[in-house]
């Protein structure tokens, strides 16, 4: 049964012991930040910049477990039931866990929503009549994501126009000292694709400007911007309308970072996700739809003709992001629910809530990445490399010049295409063991030979670039060479101890007294 809205949620989160309650008033401005870093970082083990001890997190011997992150720590959700000036309680680092986000998805395990995803994407067109009956239970259960539209929901118990509007009312986070002002950070923003009428939803952070007037960060190559541009082509005067949800049931509430298709709407896979369809309704001031079970909901639009100074803002690189100009988005009116609880996450040096978010991501789409290029074996994100500075995959290599195929065929992959260090290695490597793969590829590696530069669109956020949204790329091959490679020299074996004197220790292992007591 798919959770109803943010709140039941809190509340498994509660049953779970997954939430601690502060009921301090604490400032949004700053204060907050810090007391959510000094609750991820003391769970975590060690304060940001300090390196982690030699064996910590694992016992000698041991590699990380397939599939698990760098991050073993687990910190609780957050409610700031006071937070200064507002009287809405904030809710943050709700997903900070991967226990968390197997709950928002409601699974045991991230892996039970890639199977699932996979039984989607193997489906077959049916031959004869018996395959087509096997077939309907699984087409039924499709038709049965769409999102469902209904005339009212909880989003609407209270409804402002006008000069009732105040978005300070809202404990929005200012989360570091030399960011612009307080951001939205954690909204739906819902847009339609002003040539196809499809719908978008997207996930993208909104400076305060004052009480009805926000910034829109529409990154260059996200399908909001390309939205803005083609409705700016046809009327370079005119506006776009634009809603933005903040807080529903978790799915519905993820459903905005997730790297679908751009033909498939996120409210349906959204529905995929809680196994139960999204209920979506009419905003009060345009056509826009938007989850009938939110907490908040801003209804305006965004002027083509206009654009504003936005940031800088502290990001989950760790460093600020600079200013920028970006369009502007105006709040022409408001509905929430009575006593809505604001949702919101904390971005700065890894690793933050966002680094479990991307874990599931990762868990979850690697099915779809396999089903293009069965010779993945498993890919790693390290939340050191913020997303988009580092990817690891191990493949079951098969020709040659097979390492860079999959490093050529990343960056032509959606969101992946901001990768700018691809290290892939062969199938047998731990990749979730960074000093495995540090070890492996340092050891496999002829810089000359092995390394393969590129051109081509980079991250906003990343300052490194030699100009904004473009600049290089690096691929290192560190699989095993061949000598279909040009390597004729042999390569050695892993130095591995044999079974039968490992089974001799292991019976004489008790009578040596060497385990711990």
């Amino acid at each position: 049964m798919a959770y109803a809205d943010l709140r039941e949620f809190v509340r498994k989160l509660e049953k779970e012991g997954e939430l601690k309650h502060i009921r301090a008033e604490i400032d949004p401005v700053l204060e907050i930040t810090e007391v959510v870093q000094r609750v991820i970082r003391g769970k975590v083990g060690r304060q940001a910049g300090e390196g982690r001890q030699a064996g910590e997190g694992r016992q000698a011997g041991e590699g990380r477990q397939a599939g698990m992150p760098v991050l073993l720590g687990d910190s609780p959700a957050l409610l700031f039931e006071k937070p200064k000036g507002s009287r809405y309680p904030l809710l943050v680092n709700a997903f900070g866990s991967v226990r968390r986000m197997a709950l928002a998805l409601e699974v045991n395990e991230l892996d039970e929503v890639a199977e699932r995803i996979q039984g989607f994407l193997k489906m077959e067109t049916p031959q004869g009549f018996f395959d087509k009956v096997k077939m309907l239970p699984k087409l039924a259960e499709l038709g049965s994501f769409f999102p469902k539209s209904v005339k009212t929901g909880v989003c609407k118990e209270v409804v402002q126009k006008g000069s009732e509007i105040n978005l300070f009312d809202f404990p929005i986070l200012k989360c570091w000292p030399q960011d612009g002002g307080r951001f939205i950070t954690f909204p739906l923003v819902f847009t339609r694709n002003p040539e196809t009428g499809k719908r978008n939803v997207g996930m993208y952070r909104m400076q305060v400007y004052d009480e009805r007037t926000t910034g829109m960060h529409w990154q260059t190559q996200k399908h909001g911007a390309e939205h803005f541009r083609r409705a700016r082509a046809q009327n370079p005067e005119g506006k776009i309308p634009v809603s933005v949800a903040i807080g529903g049931d978790p799915a519905t509430a993820l459903s905005g970072m997730l790297p679908i298709p751009p033909d498939l709407d996120e409210m349906m896979f959204a529905g995929f996700l809680r196994r139960e369809p999204v209920e979506m309704v009419t905003c009060e001031t345009n056509d826009l739809e938007v989850p009938a079970n939110a907490e908040i909901v801003l209804e305006g639009y965004v002027s083509l003709n206009e654009m504003r100074t936005e940031g800088p803002f502290g990001d989950h690189t760790g460093f600020y992001s600079l200013e920028g100009e970006f369009p502007v988005f105006h709040v022409e009116c408001v509905t929430r629910r009575k006593e809505p609880i604001y949702l919101t996450t904390v971005v700065g040096p890894p690793p933050q809530e966002d680094f479990y978010m991307g874990y599931a991501v990762e868990r979850v789409f690697l099915p779809v990445m396999r089903m293009q290029y069965p010779e993945i074996v498993d890919v790693a994100m390290p939340a050191e490399g913020i997303f988009h500075n580092l990817m690891i995959v191990a493949i079951r290599k098969s020709y040659p010049g097979h390492a860079r195929k999959i490093m050529n065929a990343i960056w032509s992959l959606g969101q992946a295409m901001f990768t700018k260090v691809i290290v892939v290695v062969d199938h047998d490597v731990n990749i979730h063991d960074y000093s495995e793969v540090v070890w492996k590829t340092l050891c496999a590696l002829d810089p000359e030979r092995d390394v393969q530069f590129s051109l081509g669109p980079m991250d906003t956020l990343d300052h490194a670039a030699r100009m904004q949204d473009f600049g290089s790329k690096v691929g290192i091959d560190a699989t095993r060479k061949w000598a279909s490679e040009g390597f004729t020299r042999p390569w050695p074996d892993e130095i591995l101890m044999d079974e039968p004197t490992k089974k001799r220790v292991d019976a004489l292992w008790k009578s040596l007294s060497l385990d711990k007591s």
